[in-house]
């Protein structure tokens, strides 16, 4: 990190826990500026660090600011983020022109794993990672390419219920990517418990997680672990229910011709529209259990270490 010191930029509690290996728990911060409504966002941004607080592990919330990324956020950093109207989304590639023209944003999951592999954080929760979208085999998510090089356990809901699901799962085997059900023996399709494509691994405790992250580690393999866990089943939608939904929101985005990265934060605002809520609802919910679902995780894969908070 020292060399790299002009482009990111940690805070000394969340540098000295990860060199005193105490769990930390990386957030994504697209969901802040891209993904939910004001003023929603912050609240389940300060509640996500909250629940990670809670589960005794320290929370890493990571964007970028004036083109450096922050790895960690004081939460005046985190209200200007949330607030503004112009901050960009910002993925692997996106590195050079938002230092270069000094961009505020929040970092997709891709550029969060990046961040991850630069500062040694090993668990990251999310909401759902990229995929494969509907319709072009060619159109495949920079999320699945880091997960493909990044040592980190990576918490979501499976892929966002807009993409092609089957399609994912055949990119993340062909990045040497495994995904273990978190208490489940399938695919999760992020708005919905169940996607019909059963998994191949499942665990039951963040213990099992820890040991199977340890184990894919040691063989030298550089791709991430990825744990799948469904929406609570009070908050979860049946899957016919949002296909139809997303049916709907497809022939929106056509009519509008929205196109590239304003493709999904199009459709999840128009899903929540449609739904009158009900997906930014499932939505809160399930990036609330997966925060402490990481929580959980980092501090089993540091049995020895409590963090005091």
């Amino acid at each position: 990190m020292d060399s790299q010191s002009n482009t990111f930029k940690i805070t000394p509690e969340i540098s000295a826990a990860i060199k005193n290996m105490n769990p930390v728990v990386a957030l994504e911060s697209t969901v802040i500026t891209h993904g939910l409504p004001v003023p929603q966002n912050l609240e389940l941004a300060r509640n996500m660090e909250q629940i990670v607080n809670e589960g005794n592990a320290l929370p890493a919330t990571i964007a970028v600011l004036d083109g450096q990324v922050h790895i960690g956020l004081e939460d005046a950093e985190l209200e200007n983020l949330a607030s503004s109207r112009d901050s960009h989304k910002i993925s692997a590639r996106d590195f050079g022109p938002a230092a270069a023209h000094r961009w505020n944003g929040g970092t997709t999951v891709a550029a969060t794993l990046i961040a991850c592999r630069m500062s040694g954080i090993r668990v990251f929760a999310t909401g759902g990672i990229g995929g494969v979208h509907r319709g072009s085999n060619f159109d495949v998510s920079s999320d699945l390419i880091e997960l493909g090089r990044s040592q980190v356990i990576v918490v979501c809901a499976g892929a966002k219920s807009i993409l092609d699901l089957p399609a994912t799962l055949e990119v993340l085997e062909t990045q040497g990517v495994p995904v273990v059900g978190f208490g489940v023996d399938e695919f999760p399709a992020f708005y919905s418990t169940s996607s019909g494509l059963r998994l191949e691994s499942r665990v039951d405790t963040a213990e099992e997680v820890a040991l199977i992250a340890k184990a894919h580690w040691k063989t030298g393999l550089k791709s991430a672990v990825l744990v799948v866990a469904p929406p609570p089943p009070a908050d979860a939608i049946s899957p016919q229910v949002v296909e139809a939904w997303i049916s709907r929101a497809e022939k929106d985005a056509r009519l509008a011709n929205v196109h590239g990265n304003a493709v999904t934060p199009f459709l999840l605002s128009r899903l929540a529209e449609i739904s009158g809520n009900s997906t930014l609802k499932t939505n809160l919910s399930l990036l609330k259990n997966n925060a402490a679902i990481a929580a959980q995780i980092a501090c089993a894969l540091f049995p020895e270490k409590k963090l005091v908070v």
